[in-house]
């Protein structure tokens, strides 16, 4: 793969060194035509995710983004638990060496 990329990275420079190129990326028209064209995977991605989250919505199904949202809450919640439980335990250690040296 990396030989294609290195192989097509070279194949641009020669092009873009090519006077007749540079004449034409000098033109507005064709630089928004090229950034338009890259712009396109990014708004089809998004697209088709927005898509995807309308269909999920419409079938009552969790999206990703809601199940990640979720295990975060879930997780927050369960290390609170957790440490309120390790602070009740420690306390009642506490109240209960307090009852013996009281005793003695």
């Amino acid at each position: 793969m990396s030989s294609l990329k290195k192989t097509l990275m070279q194949k641009g420079m020669k092009l873009m060194s090519d006077p007749r190129v540079m004449k034409m990326m000098q033109d507005e028209r064709v630089m928004k035509a090229v950034m338009a064209a890259m712009s396109v995977p990014g708004k089809a991605q998004s697209l088709a995710r927005e898509q995807l989250e309308n269909v999920a919505k419409a079938m009552a199904l969790a999206t990703e983004s809601e199940v990640k949202d979720l295990r975060r809450t879930v997780r927050k919640l369960e290390d609170e638990l957790s440490k309120m439980q390790h602070d009740q335990g420690s306390e009642k250690g506490a109240g209960s060496k307090k009852k013996s040296t009281a005793a003695e």
